[in-house]
């Protein structure tokens, strides 16, 4: 197949224009994270970012898609994703009911074995759906460092020129690059080839300010005495040794919670009836219950 040159009409206009349009959506971004945005799709550079669970890496790839108008394509990584899981593979039962259906003559054959391996019977999973697509698309590959290590040398393959070989129907190339973001936990180190193709941004959580933002814009209705309450709450929890602190998320369902229950002030009752929002483990429970000194 011919290899034309991939379109890279960009999304975005300027840095200001990431952090406006991201906004917009409700994702808040400081002047690093618009600017690696900003970046990778100017250069065409898949953006890996890293940082703990529930600081917003899947949530900008989900904010970069709505923004722009792109379809958003995910693969989750886990331990055994294969390159059928991630790439492509055959149809093998409708194949096998072709090759049924067309007799057992040496031209039937023929004609049967190129039919089979046609696009017809091929499944294209999320790398090569990605790939295949003409309009805006943002690639998410999700928690990459749960993957195995063979997935690594896939995905250097496919993200060096976005072109995938499928030996009985030649190379697709992309027409147009998608937007591509590669989430990691740093579970495990991913290796530097993967990293030499990509931007990289590391996603801490938010400072008190940030973060008490992020909070009025997704529960404008919170009362601010409540809203710097809750954060203050949550950066104390994050500092306690805990099996899994609190996400972004988490903070934002903790001020519907405390909206939907009417409550007025965060004191210790109120605390404790709804510690089960932001803390999902008993035993970091009864650690907090005692931190922070509930009656």
């Amino acid at each position: 197949m011919d290899r034309a040159l991939p379109d890279t009409t960009p999304l975005f206009a300027s840095v200001d224009d990431v952090s406006a349009r991201l906004a917009e959506t409700g994702y808040l971004a400081d002047k690093g994270t618009a600017t690696a945005v900003f970046l990778a799709d100017r250069l065409g550079k898949p953006l890996l970012i890293e940082g703990p669970a529930g600081v917003g890496k899947t949530e900008l790839a989900r904010a970069v898609a709505q923004t722009t108008g792109a379809e958003l394509v995910r693969l989750q990584c886990y331990e055994g994703v294969d390159e059928a899981r991630a790439l492509y593979e055959w149809n093998h039962a409708k194949q096998i009911l072709r090759i049924q259906s067309a007799g057992s003559s040496e031209n039937s054959w023929d004609s049967t074995k190129a039919d089979v391996f046609s696009e017809e019977f091929l499944l294209s999973r999320p790398l090569l759906k990605a790939i295949r697509r003409e309009d805006p698309t943002v690639l998410l590959i999700d928690e990459t460092d749960k993957a195995d290590v063979e997935i690594e040398g896939l995905l250097l393959e496919v993200l060096s020129d976005f072109a995938v070989t499928i030996p009985e129907l030649g190379t697709i190339t992309a027409t147009r690059k998608p937007f591509t973001v590669l989430t990691s936990n740093a579970t495990r180190e991913l290796s530097e080839a993967l990293k030499r193709r990509c931007l990289f941004l590391h996603l801490d959580f938010p400072d008190a300010d940030l973060e008490r933002r992020i909070l009025a814009s997704r529960v404008p209705e919170l009362p601010e005495a409540i809203a710097e309450q809750l954060v203050n709450t949550i950066r104390v929890l994050r500092g306690m040794q805990l099996k899994k602190v609190p996400s972004v998320s988490e903070t934002i369902d903790w001020g519907r919670t405390l909206l939907a229950l009417g409550m007025d002030t965060l004191d210790d009752d109120a605390v404790r009836a709804t510690l089960g929002v932001i803390l999902k483990h008993q035993s970091d429970q009864v650690r907090a219950t005692a931190e922070l000194r509930l009656n």
